[in-house]
């Protein structure tokens, strides 16, 4: 079709994303199907193609008009929004969307066909107050081609007689068809010459533009009430080319939309029976907090990257975002991968947990460590290194394998991978470029926690495989980190202790140690997301649940003096009462949240209440056998969820905003689902079922909570230079490199010589032992590097505890 006119207003308005609050999220589990769809106010919002990471739409909802009595009406914003699933834990859904205003009612089923990358919807709109024929009624969509609202092309055309409306953008096209024929169609730049403008101002199409070119468009149709009573379906396709996408949507029109539900729902039923049935008895019928979770967390895979799952189909404060902020929550982060591995194999699903490793094993990068975050295709998106994020793939294998869900062969696949991750850990470890809120870097008791407790699963595996030594230096490595958690991060006898009546705590983070300070927990960290003026504290001042990890993790008991000192300072600093129950903030000063007047994040706010910590928290009432605690906090934790059982990654903490959608104890603007929330959901049920934590590892357990196992060496690195030995240890000196070390005990009037070695990790050391530092006060050493054949050129002296003190007693005694 030639096109005769164009819209004018190009580009458009600046184009932005639209909510993260999400009230149902789905898709095929065909891998014929590359369709992920989201909903929130009673429509469609960001529909991704043919990835999961990559979202093709902002939104696509209904209009309503009545040009005899000037009445407008967009779904969204001006009826109430009903949402219930198709089938009990399949995400097809059923909207049903009603007029503020009694005059009309829309009811829509939203599924994918599984046989290719069509979304579809069946609609009726109904009259509550006149005839049908008094309404006009349109679809209204916004394309964002491919995770960018600039840039798009939209138009009208007829493809094989049919007629439709498409769109195309950097690397995807899209088309919209209708099962009655559109009554009226055109393109338009948002703000100025699209749909909304047009019927908001004569609710009726009357611009009738036929395409828009290169900037932010919209499209929009009229549907033919007359003509199909009312009862239609929208069809809508992608592909990489226009003519592809309207293949598609000719071939679903042609199948049938009734035809396309049944197959989507069966396969979806087809999974939820090969889960555990850890379903509540006492639930209402058709309500499952359990099933819907476990959908949740499966819908967030990519088909094309098997076992690549995205942290959530939503982008935080999506109103306030535009295309510089490409990656919004869907990028896979391997905390949160390790997280949905979990979840999935607390719900019985091994196979698609197996797939998560393989996918981790994919993107690992050479030197061991996994990217931040990235892209499914393993491409780095923020660039920082998370020691949690290269431990928790080890802590996984681990778990598969006591589980009994990895096989000889399975481990044999996955042993490489450990052992490189093991490799960096005990070259770059313990402490970590940025802690699990991926914003300090020092000694975090979550990152040490993990750390220790893969470290162990590594040198478990190693022993497996006949790799003693290996094994022996990994769980020598555990042991002194393990001896050091308290001293690099638990606080005692501050202003926060004193005030509180404890003797100490474990602090958020401390920073990497310096020269000058006696230790990290003397220094100050900063806090990030807050004013400049605001954005330094002293680490003794900061708290946060990551302490309770030491407990899920198997290094310290759940009723321990300083766990539950610890738990009395979260409580007193970071626990909100509110209307269903407790949940925590992740660390007091948190900024990571709306401001107080509910207005967006926008590189500083508010950290709210997450309700995974409610989760954590769980798990460690478990842990001190407190049962009825931990399933008073699975109910409280359930009940933070939206009404289509979507699980947010904050919830409101203040007083409620309604202008702002804002409400004491639901969502706020930040994320919703959070597939980790749904992750720490399922394996909290499964624990429960189980009267254990579920994911501890036990080998921590054993070695340090029952064994009390301490530290028989003591490490010296360049990244972490201990400053003393403890007499009757072992003083290892660890290397990148190798080298023979040069050292002497009595102040280098006699000399020795070590030459490192290598247990196949990555690291070179050598130990000198605990004998030759028996009747020495200080240990003096410099290094010659064998590559190069050069010397180092630093003296680095480490003292002996207690000889000095012992000598210098027995000098008085003597006098």
């Amino acid at each position: 079709m030639p096109f005769t006119n164009p819209a004018p207003g190009w580009p458009g308005i600046p184009p932005r994303w639209t909510s993260s609050a999400k009230s149902g999220v789905g898709t095929s589990l065909s891998l014929r199907s590359r369709v992920w769809f989201t909903l929130s106010h009673g429509i469609l919002n960001e529909v991704y193609y043919p990835r999961v990471d990559y979202a093709c739409t902002r939104d696509f909802g209904l209009i309503v008009t009545c040009p005899a009595d000037r009445f407008f009406s967009e779904e969204k914003r001006d009826a109430t929004h009903e949402i219930r699933a198709v089938a009990h834990g399949v995400p097809a859904f059923r909207l049903t969307n009603s007029c503020v205003d009694h005059r009309y009612r829309i009811e829509k089923t939203v599924f994918c066909d599984a046989s290719r990358d069509t979304l579809v919807q069946r609609v009726s709109f109904q009259p509550r107050r006149g005839e049908l024929s008094d309404y006009r009624l349109f679809a209204l969509l916004s394309p964002h081609l491919v995770n960018a609202g600039a840039g798009n092309t939209g138009w009208v055309d007829d493809w094989k007689g049919e007629k439709m409306l498409f769109a195309r953008g950097r690397g995807g096209a899209l088309a919209l068809s209708c099962s009655i024929p559109f009554r009226a169609r055109a393109a338009g730049f948002v703000g100025v010459s699209d749909g909304w403008q047009d019927l908001s101002q004569h609710y009726e199409l009357t611009w009738n533009y036929d395409h828009a070119t290169d900037g932010n468009v919209a499209l929009v149709a009229e549907i033919d009430l007359e003509a199909c009573g009312g009862e239609f379906d929208l069809l809508l396709g992608f592909g990489r080319r226009y003519e592809e996408a309207a293949h598609r949507v000719i071939a679903t029109l042609h199948d049938g939309s009734e035809n396309c539900l049944i197959e989507y729902v069966r396969r979806w039923q087809e999974w939820q029976r090969s889960l555990l049935p850890l379903d509540d008895p006492r639930a209402r019928p058709g309500h499952s907090p359990y099933r819907s979770s476990a959908s949740v967390i499966r819908t967030h895979e990519a088909s094309s990257f098997p076992g690549g799952f995205i942290a959530s189909l939503s982008i935080p404060w999506g109103t306030d975002k535009g295309d510089d902020d490409l990656g919004g929550y869907h990028l896979v982060w391997p905390r949160d991968l390790v997280q949905t591995a979990g979840g999935l194999l607390a719900t019985g699903a091994a196979p698609d947990a197996r797939r998560v490793l393989r996918y981790l094993d994919a993107i690992q990068e050479a030197d061991g460590h996994w990217p931040q975050n990235s892209w499914l295709d393993g491409s780095p998106y923020w660039n920082g290194v998370q020691m949690d994020e290269c431990a928790l793939p080890i802590v996984l294998v681990d778990l598969l394998w006591r589980e009994g869900d990895l096989s000889e062969p399975d481990l044999v696949r996955f042993w490489p991978m450990v052992r490189k991750a093991a490799g960096f850990i005990v070259q770059n470890g313990p402490v970590t470029g940025q802690d699990r809120w991926e914003e300090d870097g020092g000694y975090s008791p979550f990152t040490l926690a993990t750390e220790i407790a893969a470290l162990l699963a590594a040198a478990s595996i190693a022993e497996h495989f006949g790799f003693g030594d290996m094994a022996s230096y990994l769980r020598d490595t555990a042991d002194a980190w393990n001896d050091k958690v308290e001293d690099w991060t638990y606080a005692r006898d501050t202003e926060l202790s004193r005030r509180l009546g404890i003797d100490g705590y474990y602090v958020r983070i401390s920073p990497p140690e310096t020269a000058g300070a006696a230790s990290p927990i003397d220094g100050f960290v900063p806090i990030k997301n807050r004013p400049p003026a605001d954005s330094l504290q002293k680490a003794t001042a900061v708290v946060s649940p990551d302490a309770l990890a030491l407990v899920r993790f198997g290094l310290r008991a759940p009723d321990d003096p300083r766990i539950l000192n610890t738990v009395k300072a979260i409580d007193a600093l970071l626990k909100v009462d509110l209307p269903t129950g407790p949940c925590w903030r992740r660390y007091n000063g948190d900024g990571y949240g709306e401001h107080a007047d509910g207005s967006a994040f926008d590189g500083t706010g508010i950290g709210r209440a997450w309700p995974l910590l409610t989760g954590e928290r769980a798990h460690y009432e478990l842990a001190r056998g407190e049962r009825a605690e931990a399933e008073r906090l699975l109910a409280v934790f359930e009940s933070f969820a939206s009404d289509g059982l979507l699980l947010p990654e904050q919830v409101w903490d203040a007083e409620d905003i309604p202008d702002r959608e804002l409400f004491r104890g639901k969502a706020t603007g930040s994320a919703m689902p959070l597939v980790w929330a749904h992750a720490e959901h399922v394996k909290l049920i499964r624990s429960l079922r189980e009267g254990r934590v579920f994911d501890m590892p036990p080998q921590t357990r054993q070695r340090y909570v029952f064994e009390g196992v301490r530290a028989r060496v003591v490490l010296w690195c360049p990244n972490n230079k201990r400053h003393s030995v403890e007499r009757g240890k072992i003083l290892r000196i660890v290397l990148t490199s190798p080298a023979i070390v040069h050292w002497s005990v009595d102040g280098w009037r006699t000399i020795r010589d070590t030459r490192t070695h290598d247990v196949g990790l990555g690291v070179h050391f050598a130990d000198i032992a605990a004998a030759d530092l028996a009747t020495t006060s200080a240990i003096d050493f410099t290094l010659k590097w064998l590559d190069g054949d050069r010397w180092e050129g630093t003296d680095h002296r480490v003292t002996v505890d207690g000889v000095a003190a012992v000598a210098t007693a027995a000098a008085a005694h003597a006098d």
